[in-house]
């Protein structure tokens, strides 16, 4: 990475797939002063036992903390249990990797229905909605805090305060002729469409605060959801989206781009 990461960091969707491995990138890739805070719905459950071993090798340095994203109550809990632990640091990245697609691939307009529509919006946008709504005096504290001497340069970065999106290749309007085949998928590729459009506006309204949002696109990773046929592994999905965020400045608030960095159109 350019500059690593720093800071204090939360990151969604931990228990598996990318989320995990983005965790495990940054536990073992920044400084003692950091702080990790890993999010999933159920941290005590089966599929949070490699999250859980995780934490343990990384004592003092990362938190689990409960949250599901489709409920505003949960997210309020883990807001004000991060608050708590970070006092007046402030939050220094927010990572909004927790996502879900319905129905199954490849999720045809015969088998989609009004309930997958809204079950896929609501933690695709409303919950990365409500986490940087939530959150926003926690970053606007990390961004006080970290303010660069006047004169040295952007004023916005990872290391200093922002939020990132993780979007899709597939959420682009632009590219949907050439990705429509590959899997229909409609209640994902709104929600994501979405998520975009939510980057932007708050890309526009946080900047104010020298706050940086911008969507990445993870690749095709090999995960339960992109399924056996992806080229990517998720540790170098991982690897490269790090090095862009570690790279992000003023100019790449408000974009989408792929996990080496490359623009993709709306």
């Amino acid at each position: 990475m350019s500059e690593r990461l720093k800071g204090n960091i939360l990151v969604t969707g931990t228990n598996r797939g990318i989320g995990l491995e983005l965790v495990k990138q940054l536990a073992e890739k920044t400084g003692e002063e950091s702080h990790i805070y890993a999010c999933c719905r159920e941290p005590e459950g089966v599929r949070a036992e490699a999250l859980r071993d995780l934490a343990t090798q990384y004592p003092g340095k990362m938190t689990i903390i409960k949250l599901d994203t489709s409920d505003e109550d949960s997210i309020s809990a883990a807001v004000q249990a991060v608050s708590k632990q970070i006092g007046a640091a402030g939050l220094n990245l927010l990572i909004n990797n927790a996502a879900i697609n319905k129905p199954a691939m490849p999720g045809s307009l015969a088998a989609t229905g009004k309930k997958d529509m809204m079950e896929v919006y609501e933690t695709n946008v409303a919950g990365p909605f409500l986490l940087a709504k939530m959150f926003l005096p926690l970053l606007q504290r990390a961004a006080e805090r970290d303010a660069p001497e006047k004169d040295k340069g952007d004023k916005m970065s990872c290391r200093r305060s922002a939020i990132i999106n993780i979007s899709t290749l597939i959420s682009s309007i632009e590219k949907c002729p050439e990705t429509f085949h590959m899997a229909q998928m409609y209640p994902y590729r709104t929600s994501k469409a979405a998520l975009n459009m939510l980057t932007r506006c708050q890309a526009e309204e946080f900047k104010i605060h020298n706050i940086l949002v911008t969507s990445i696109h993870p690749g095709w990773v090999h995960t339960e959801m992109g399924g056996e046929e992806a080229p990517l592994t998720t540790q170098d999905s991982v690897i490269g989206m790090l090095s862009v965020m570690s790279s992000l400045s003023n100019k790449d608030s408000g974009m989408l781009l792929d996990w080496q960095g490359n623009m993709i159109p709306w």
